[in-house]
């Protein structure tokens, strides 16, 4: 089969194109004929070896892969043909993928596969940063920093949905109109424009209830800035490579929380609370409440100019892989 593998951490062009062995499904396990793979943003650290428990190069990437299922294992309740999309740990850049039989989704009637890949992280992610880790209620204000990828537009969509006031940072207009008819409220273009001072002017100066912050580096302190005394921080990324440091005596004067959430490592301390979100979800993308937001689709082969893409700052919304 065809696989995508990273020979050693470091720039895109580690990417590589290969002909690997079919895996065999173990105890539990189903394997997959992908259709759809999803690319996101830790699949980059990873990449690049800055990924805290991260792979060990050579390995194949991806965490998410959309298909259906062509062989299980023992103890599997599943059906060989049915139509699933899978968390994964790595793999899931290749034509037949592994997986989990426990960490496997039914695709909703009528969404593509396309549109599967882009489901469990980034709306998992943002569904558990906004309301189990964030407790976000009803009429607060919320920051989302890139509210036009993949978690951001999820998150646009479920903070305006429940009823919270949006704020969205993003870095062109095409991303900005895009947040905006996601549900923003206030689209910043953070290149042009000092978010707080945006977040300052709509508050009066009380600043937000609740930011979602993945970017790290002066973006993290500055998000701090803005947050409302008795504000809430959920950091989920390091986007931009640079790891943020809190000073603490600014949490203990200004009565703020920040609180760390990733969805691997939760899944695995804590399961049902990350899953116990899915039938909401699925709801909500079957009755077109929710949509996952697809940007460009590259060909399997194409990673390499995927990653790229991605790094640039280029992408809206989710984007995939399809062998």
């Amino acid at each position: 089969m065809k696989a995508i593998e990273v020979r050693e951490y470091g720039d895109s062009d580690q990417l590589e194109a290969i002909d690997a062995d079919l895996p065999e499904p173990g105890a539990g396990e189903v394997r997959i004929e992908v259709e759809a793979a999803g690319i996101n943003f830790a699949d980059i650290m990873q990449r690049r070896g800055v990924y805290p428990g991260g792979p060990d190069a050579p390995y194949t990437p991806g965490m998410e892969a959309a298909g259906t299922i062509d062989a299980t294992g023992d103890g599997v309740g599943l059906d060989e043909g049915d139509r699933v999309v899978a968390m994964l740990n790595t793999g899931g850049y290749a034509e037949y993928a592994t997986a989990n039989a426990q960490m496997l989704f039914p695709i909703p009637e009528g969404m593509s596969f396309e549109e599967a890949a882009g489901f469990p992280v980034q709306f998992l992610t943002a569904h558990s940063c906004l309301f189990e880790w964030g407790g976000l209620e009803e009429d607060e204000t919320v920051l989302i920093q890139a509210a036009a990828g993949g978690v951001g537009t999820a998150a646009v969509q479920l903070a305006s949905n429940y009823g919270a006031e949006v704020f969205g940072t993003a870095s062109t207009q095409e991303k900005l109109d895009l947040a905006e008819d996601l549900g923003c409220d206030h689209p910043i273009n953070y290149t042009e424009t000092d978010f707080r001072e945006v977040v300052d002017e709509e508050t009066d100066g009380d600043g937000v209830d609740l930011v979602l912050e993945s970017v790290g580096d002066d973006v993290f302190e500055r998000s701090l800035d803005a947050m409302s005394h008795f504000g809430r921080m959920v950091t989920y990324g390091v986007a931009s490579g640079v790891p943020a440091e809190v000073e603490n005596r600014r949490l203990l004067f200004e009565n703020k929380t920040v609180k760390g959430f990733h969805l691997g490592q939760a899944s695995y301390h804590d399961p049902s609370t990350i899953m116990q979100a899915v039938p909401e979800l699925t709801q909500g993308l079957t009755s077109g409440e929710l949509e996952v937001i697809l940007g460009e689709s590259f060909a399997l082969e194409d990673a390499a100019e995927a990653h790229q893409y991605i790094e640039d700052r280029k992408s809206s919304g989710k984007v995939v892989l399809q062998p």
